[in-house]
């Protein structure tokens, strides 16, 4: 089991690709054939490297606190560096990559398909869909029409960089394209798990509770947006929407807080905005080719 979030040993299963064994000897039954550098040349140095699959500082019987640690730093260091990889390529593509991230039952899905139904006409969209099991979500993502890749990570519960990587290749995006990750429900690990993208957007419902900000204090400051959804519900609620907004501030003072329901569609314009304004951002920074092959960037 991987001591850096809890999740157990696992397969983890790419559509169109042969399984990932993430056993003892780390192999990949696939070619790794990478429009981009990733490095798989994986130190095992006589333990696991599950990485992406397991208890954050979690006791491991006969194993030190500092053998922990660096067990931990190992793992989260080679996905920092998948993470990289895939940054410079989102960033050589114009690509923005938003990482969706929630417990289950925030409306996620729902809000992602509403944002690709009422979006596809002006921005070129596609999705990494993350789930333990099953390809529900990612079929209800293709019927809006757009592009979409399941990952399923079995008992894994979160996603990795290593994993994006592998899903990128299969979806082919188009440059200055946005790509949404919905990563697995779970508001604890993913808060570690660098995937390359440009911002981590968190989706909590009115329906779970105002506290969650301070109950799950790591997500919540890695987030660069707090999307508060189901506030159509709120009359029938006993939810304060102040203090959870205080809470979120109080964890992360940079943080935005927009304030959606998915399906009253309330506050999506405001949304929408945020993204339209987010992947502009991205092409002002975009590398081009001038005449002479060189490249250069976008000016402002």
């Amino acid at each position: 089991m991987c001591t850096v979030c809890g999740c157990g040993e696992g397969e983890t299963r790419i559509e169109g690709e042969a399984q990932h064994s993430h056993a003892d000897d780390h192999t990949h039954d696939h070619n790794h054939d990478h429009d981009h550098e990733h490095n798989h040349e994986h130190s095992h140095d006589g333990h696991n490297h599950h990485y992406g699959h397991g208890p954050a500082h979690a006791h491991a019987p006969g194993m030190s606190q500092s053998r922990m640690v660096q067990i931990e730093q190992d793992i989260l260091g080679k996905n920092n560096e998948y993470a990289n990889a895939n940054r410079s390529l989102f960033a050589d593509k114009g690509i923005l990559a938003l990482n969706l991230v929630s417990s289950p039952g925030s409306g996620k899905t729902t809000l992602l398909t509403r944002t690709l139904s009422d979006l596809m006409d002006d921005i070129s969209l596609a999705v990494i869909e993350g789930d333990q099991e099953t390809s529900q979500d990612a079929d209800r993502i293709r019927a809006t029409g757009a592009p979409a890749i399941q990952i399923n990570t079995g008992k894994g519960c979160h996603l990795d960089a290593h994993q994006i990587g592998h899903a990128v290749e299969h979806l082919s995006l188009h440059d200055a394209s946005v790509l949404m990750i919905e990563n697995v429900g779970n508001l604890v690990c993913p808060a570690a798990f660098d995937l390359g993208e440009a911002h981590k957007v968190a989706i909590l419902s009115v329906t779970e509770g105002e506290d969650k900000p301070i109950k799950y204090p790591d997500m919540f400051h890695a987030a660069d947006l707090l999307l508060l959804n189901k506030i159509d519900l709120l009359p029938h609620l006993n939810f304060n929407v102040d203090k959870c907004i205080e809470y979120a501030k109080r964890v992360n003072p940079r943080i935005q807080v927009l304030q959606v329901s998915a399906s009253s569609g309330q506050g999506m314009t405001d949304w929408y905005e945020w993204i339209r304004l987010a992947h502009q951002t991205r092409q002002l920074g975009r590398p081009v080719l001038n005449h002479n092959n060189e490249h250069t960037k976008i000016a402002v």
